[in-house]
């Protein structure tokens, strides 16, 4: 059974904290080469030495929607029993004509039962009828369960930034990996 997903108001859900977490024990490593004419840039799946945790408790910067710089955000959900089990934010790029994925999140417990897709059908929908040329997102390279599910859903690697987060994303193994999506009539 399909989800059933619900426009989440800005005036309500403002600030509202995702409480995004995950647990990995594998990582996307990250090598870049200087060559001399240029440079190697490598990404291969490898595993942990000891599991990575993320959670928002730990972080300076919660995952919150809606938030004031955001120019034109909307935010979908799926609520379950009054509660928001699922939420996807998206906002506009208007210099590039592309749509960002600001936020994706699904309680653990309902994870892998198709509510994660549903959220990105929303997004790709919107990308679509408002006529964006690519839809966006950003991940780190620790989260390969998130990495795995984009790349399932059409997503494709288009870029990659190795001092996003830290200076030393590279060794800390927590590299933002970008993602994009391209409408057929749009390629």
């Amino acid at each position: 059974m399909k989800p059933e997903i619900t426009f989440l108001p800005r005036d309500k859900y403002q600030g509202y904290i995702l409480p995004i977490s995950y647990v990995s024990s594998e990582y996307y490593d990250v090598t870049v080469t200087k060559l001399e004419k240029g440079f190697l840039f490598q990404i291969e799946k490898k595993p942990l030495d000891y599991p990575f945790h993320y959670h928002p408790e730990t972080m300076n910067y919660p995952d919150r929607l809606y938030l004031d710089y955001l120019d034109d955000a909307k935010a979908y959900g799926i609520i379950i029993n009054d509660e928001l089990i699922g939420a996807i934010e998206t906002t506009v790029e208007t210099w590039t004509n592309r749509l960002r994925i600001t936020e994706l999140w699904v309680k653990e417990e309902y994870r892998r039962k198709g509510y994660g897709k549903a959220l990105i059908e929303v997004a790709k929908a919107r990308t679509i009828e408002e006529n964006y040329r690519a839809l966006v997102l950003e991940t780190q390279s620790s989260n390969t369960n998130a990495i795995d599910f984009y790349l399932s859903q059409g997503f494709t690697l288009i870029g990659l930034d190795t001092c996003s987060y830290h200076n030393e994303d590279i060794k800390r193994k927590h590299v933002r990996l970008d993602f994009g999506w391209f409408p057929e009539s749009k390629n």
